[in-house]
């Protein structure tokens, strides 16, 4: 078996490397494969829904006592809302130091309704987010927050009913263990849609020329995020020698669920497959089952320091001056925005809304990064999913009463 995911891994490393380069030199004739990734990116999401339910059910119930869900659930949130602040702090660091807006001068492309008819989002529309009137309809539209309240209350009520309890726990077990099945089938078809996906979406924006011209235009930007999220990802991998029994192994054990999180660009879509890795290194499965499905959802660490570059970015391109209130601002905003990013389409552009409003910034500065986003949404979602990997190893390994316990 360790024989076999070695080969996928490097099967899915050399697909997207190809798919980069195919990309690269031929430009919109990869157009005509881009459909066989997005074959394989809607069998993904297709077991979202139906492995949340399973999973997440199943991991509350697993553990007993109801009030062990409170322990659980608080440190799982204070380990996401920390890394997030985190994500946050280090964005503002490396933007300050290089400042890549100073200097620059160019047109400012128009951003779309789509984007800007969401500007009334807010505090309030992501709590509200939290419930749906009919959770069908939010299934059916992938909203997976209200999916996983529901899951979550669903299973809190389940552990209190008796020994009646046994036979629907035991479905919800099954659920998920066939769902993690169909994860393995899927992912014999990785190399193919990982390359399909790379290179449709490079054929889209025009090939290599294309992409040069927009790295020329913005490449400071660019790289101060790959920059910002690669101290990111060695901060959490510290964070996960220090605060969990795991190390480098870990890290190899997940680089599955990592190049294609980078192929997606989607850290729900890419959810079964980090599940899978995440047990598969050993993680107790009722830490797997319980924090996974809610870091996919809420943990965005990612999306919250390019959040934080990007508006910093965009003032000092306009000559504006963020003193320390404004920033302190900008880290608050952009913390919380990022906890509702997964429930919004274009998601880290419309939540950055929250966030030059917040500081009286002009929205339409968005157009200034518009042409590589794209891109970025491809490093930050890695991110994102190194993040939930590894708060399910220090879940673990701070709770081992609640959780590691048979």
């Amino acid at each position: 078996m360790p024989f076999s995911e070695n080969k996928l891994v490097v099967a899915i490393f050399v697909a997207g490397l190809a798919g980069i380069i195919c990309g690269w030199f031929f430009g919109p004739v990869m157009l005509a494969v881009a459909w066989l990734g997005d074959l394989f990116l809607d069998a993904l999401k297709m077991m979202i829904i139906p492995l949340i339910v399973g999973a997440v059910i199943s991991g509350v119930t697993s553990l007993g006592d109801i009030r062990k869900l409170g322990k659980v659930g608080s440190v799982t949130l204070l380990y996401y809302a920390s890394t997030t602040a985190c994500a946050v702090l280090i964005g503002l660091i490396v933007v300050n130091i290089i400042q890549p807006g100073n200097g620059i001068s160019y047109q400012v492309p128009l951003i779309s309704e789509s984007i800007t008819d969401r500007n009334s989002v807010g505090i309030t529309e992501l709590v509200q987010s939290l419930i749906s009137p009919n959770i069908i309809s939010a299934a059916s539209n992938t909203q997976l927050l209200p999916i996983i309240v529901f899951c979550l209350l669903f299973g809190a009520a389940l552990t209190t009913i008796g020994e009646k309890k046994s036979a629907m726990i035991n479905f919800f077990d099954n659920l998920n263990e066939v769902m993690m099945k169909l994860v393995m089938w899927v992912m014999v078809f990785a190399p193919v849609g990982i390359f399909c996906l790379v290179a449709g979406q490079f054929g889209k924006v025009g090939g290599g020329a294309a992409i040069t011209n927009e790295l020329v235009a913005v490449g400071g930007y660019f790289f101060t995020v790959i920059i910002g999220l690669t101290c990111h990802f060695l901060l959490l991998f510290i964070i996960l020698i220090f605060l969990s029994k795991r190390g480098r192994e870990y890290l190899f054990k997940l680089l599955r669920a990592l190049l294609t999180a980078f192929g997606t660009a989607s850290s729900s879509a890419t959810l079964p497959l980090t599940m899978k890795c995440s047990l598969e290194a050993g993680v107790d499965k009722r830490s797997v089952k319980f924090v996974l499905p809610i870091g996919a959802t809420i943990n965005m660490d990612g999306t919250a320091l390019y959040e934080a570059v990007a508006v910093m970015f965009i003032a000092q391109a306009y000559g504006i001056t963020m003193g320390m209130g404004e920033q302190v601002i900008i880290f608050i905003t952009a913390t919380l925005a990022a906890i509702g990013a997964a429930g919004i389409p274009q998601a880290g552009l419309v939540t950055m809304l929250i966030v030059l409003n917040a500081v009286n910034m002009p929205t339409e500065g968005i157009g200034l990064i518009l042409a590589v986003d794209w891109l970025l949404d491809r490093f930050r979602t890695t991110v994102n999913v190194w993040g939930d990997s590894v708060g399910a190893a220090v879940v673990e390994s701070y709770l081992p009463i609640e959780i590691t316990q048979k």
